[in-house]
C-alpha cells in the first residue's frame, strides 16, 4: 500500500488541479459579458482593423524610405498568414456598418451577420495559430530598427488578444462547419500569396505565406521535410499542419463555449 501513495497523491493533485481550473472558468464564464468581447462587438474589431492598417502603412513606409533608401521590400508585401487577421478586422467592420453594407450587393448585405461571424471565427482559429507559433522562432521579427521590433512583437500578442476575443465571442460560429469556411479562406489565401510570389518575384525577393516554389522551405521542421522528400512535400506538409494545428483551436474553443453553454444561470 505505501508503494502507491506516491501515486495517490499525485491523482488528488491533478483532481485538485481540475477542479480549480473548472472553477476559474466559471468564474470567467460568470464575468464574460453576454455580448461576448474583450471589447465592444464588432466596433472593437473595426478600430483593431484601423489600427493595424495605419501602422502597416507606417512599417512599409519605414522599410522602404528609412531602411532601404526608397527602394521597396517586396519580402514585407503584407500578405503572410499574420497579415490576415488586419484584412479579416476591416471586412467585419464593413460588413457590419449599415452605412457602408447598404452599397453591397444585395447577396452580401442579407448574409452580413453570418460573414462576420464566420471571419471571427478565422480570427480564433488561424489568426490566433499565427500570433502563437511565430513566437517558437522569433528570428523573423527583428529588424535593425527598434521601432520595427517593438510593432513586431505588438502586432503578434494582438493577434493572440484578437484570437481569444473571437473565441469568448458569443457571436462567433463555434460550429464545425464553420471551420471549413475558415479552412477554405486559408487556402484560399494560400493559392493568393503563390499568385504573388510567382508575380513579383521578378521584382524582388518575395515569399509569401513561406511556401514560394523560388524558395526552400524556411520553417523549423518542414525544412528538414522539404530536404528529404523535396519542397513540393515540405510545402504541402507546412499547409497541412496549420489547417490541422488551426482545427485544434477550432475544437478548443467549441468545446469552451459548449462548456459555457452548459452552466446554468444560477449557477454562474
Amino acid at each position: 500500500m505505501r508503494r502507491w501513495k506516491p501515486f495517490r497523491k499525485i491523482c488528488l493533485g491533478i483532481l485538485n488541479s481540475l477542479m480549480e481550473t473548472r472553477n476559474k472558468l466559471m468564474n470567467i464564464f460568470k464575468s464574460y459579458p453576454q455580448n461576448g468581447g474583450l471589447f465592444p462587438y464588432p466596433k472593437g474589431y473595426t478600430f483593431c482593423g484601423f489600427l493595424m492598417l495605419a501602422s502597416e502603412i507606417w512599417k512599409q513606409w519605414t522599410l522602404t524610405f528609412v531602411l532601404n533608401k526608397g527602394i521597396y521590400s517586396w519580402w514585407h508585401f503584407p500578405f503572410q498568414l499574420c497579415s490576415i487577421p488586419m484584412y479579416v478586422c476591416l471586412s467585419i467592420g464593413l460588413l457590419s456598418s449599415a452605412r457602408i453594407s447598404r452599397h453591397l450587393p444585395a447577396y452580401l448585405q442579407a448574409r452580413a451577420d453570418r460573414l462576420c461571424s464566420l471571419l471571427a471565427a478565422f480570427l480564433m482559429d488561424f489568426g490566433l495559430l499565427g500570433g502563437i507559433f511565430v513566437f517558437f522562432d522569433t528570428s523573423g521579427m527583428h529588424y535593425e530598427y527598434l521601432p520595427l521590433t517593438i510593432h513586431s512583437y505588438a502586432w503578434h500578442i494582438l493577434l493572440i488578444i484578437l484570437g481569444c476575443a473571437g473565441g469568448l465571442c458569443v457571436k462567433t460560429d463555434h460550429s464545425f462547419k464553420s471551420f471549413g469556411f475558415c479552412a477554405l479562406l486559408y487556402l484560399i489565401c494560400c493559392a493568393a500569396a503563390t499568385a504573388f510570389n510567382l508575380a513579383f518575384y521578378q521584382f524582388g525577393d518575395i515569399n509569401m505565406f513561406y511556401i514560394s516554389p523560388h524558395y526552400t522551405m524556411q520553417q523549423k521542421v518542414f525544412c528538414q521535410i522539404a530536404k528529404a522528400l523535396g519542397n513540393g512535400f515540405g510545402i504541402t506538409a507546412y499547409i497541412s499542419a496549420s489547417v490541422a494545428g488551426a482545427g485544434g483551436f477550432h475544437l478548443m474553443w467549441s468545446w469552451l463555449f459548449r462548456l459555457k453553454s452548459s452552466f446554468p444561470p444560477d449557477n454562474l
